[in-house]
């Protein structure tokens, strides 16, 4: 089994003050077929805030609640972090790295699901790390995608009940469940499980908290008009829960977003659910409550932990709850593959 001198959490990066917001974006899309307004309009998502993004903050978090975690466990590693897409950079934690001695790292990418943003490309950034770091940069091995294993489905699950519980009691039985994940590219989603897993997940979630009124959205699409990407969107999905009550002559269900499909409550969380989705729910007179993401929920905390280990022993049993086994240690070749600078 391998050996492992350091745990790296690899993750998307985002601003931490305005003037970081517009290289920011501009360094998230070089390459990509993403028209100039459309950064210019979601660098005010940013600007909303402050022009910090709470990414790097709950990171932040995590690593210090892996540390206690860690130690409580007796798993001595060193914790690292390094970003696609902003500092610390991906190149700059690997070069540190080096400098400490680390010959191999076991990583967590910030995706419960497998796809190519969430998962090769973070293998690609990688790979052009160590060749920027060069002679001596660490082998790093990535960690199994999780959206089902009971340590991210059981905090879902209760981050649920809870949003649930956040209406009157006569609105709870009737609440639709949405759940929702960042949409991909048609093209991506093809060569992926993505949509597969994110399904999956969230009927777990649905089922643990024992309520039947559920479905799928996508939100915080970002590509060209001219480009198919996965649907329906959850502005769509609002609007449609609100035309059918009105043609049954009935006042609209409550509706919890559940944001499956992120680990934090980051940008496209604050602003396109509790902005964007929250004003659009309002004006067609939908009650709307919001789940919280596991964030550090001690459950999932545990489950990176328990991730790391199963990597560190000879047992090869992998929990997962549901109907879909467990996804593969070492990502097969083809897996997830997709070219983002292809025209639209």
């Amino acid at each position: 089994m391998p050996q492992y001198d350091a745990f790296l959490l690899v993750s998307f990066g985002g601003p931490e003050g305005p003037e970081d917001v517009l290289p920011f974006l501009e360094h998230v899309l070089r390459g990509r077929p993403v028209p100039r307004e459309r950064m210019i309009e979601v660098a005010e998502h940013y600007y909303h805030f402050g022009g910090v993004s709470p990414i790097n903050a709950q990171n932040r978090a995590l690593l210090a609640a892996l540390q206690d975690e860690f130690a409580a466990a007796g798993l001595k590693l060193p914790l690292y972090w390094g970003n696609r897409n902003w500092h610390p950079h991906l190149p700059d934690t690997l070069r540190q790295m080096r400098d400490d001695g680390v010959k191999r790292a076991i990583a967590l990418f910030t995706s419960a699901f497998s796809s190519y943003s969430g998962c090769r490309q973070y293998r690609e950034n990688i790979a052009a790390a160590q060749a920027a770091v060069g002679p001596g940069a660490p082998e790093v091995d990535k960690l199994r995608a999780f959206f089902n294993h009971p340590g991210f489905i059981e905090p879902m699950i209760e981050r649920t009940r809870q949003a649930l519980a956040q209406l009157p009691p006569a609105q709870q039985a009737s609440a639709q469940l949405v759940f929702t994940a960042h949409s991909i590219p048609l093209a991506m989603a093809r060569t992926c499980a993505y949509a597969a897993q994110f399904e999956e997940a969230s009927r777990l979630v649905a089922e643990g908290v024992g309520h039947a009124s559920w479905q799928l959205a996508y939100q915080s699409r970002s590509g060209p008009p001219s480009q198919p990407w996965l649907e329906p969107d959850v502005s769509d999905v609002l609007g449609a829960i609100a035309r059918q009550a009105a043609q049954q002559q009935q006042r609209p269900p409550a509706v919890v977003l559940v944001p499956i499909g992120f680990v934090s409550d980051h940008m496209e969380v604050l602003y396109d659910l509790d902005v964007e989705a929250r004003q659009k729910a309002q004006a067609l007179g939908v009650p709307l409550v919001r789940a919280s993401t596991v964030g550090t929920h001690p459950r999932f905390v545990r489950m990176i932990r328990e991730l790391v280990e199963e990597r560190m022993r000879e047992d090869p049993r992998r929990p997962v709850v549901g109907r879909l086994p467990p996804c593969p240690d070492v990502c097969p070749p083809d897996c997830c593959v997709y070219d983002p600078r292809r025209p639209a």
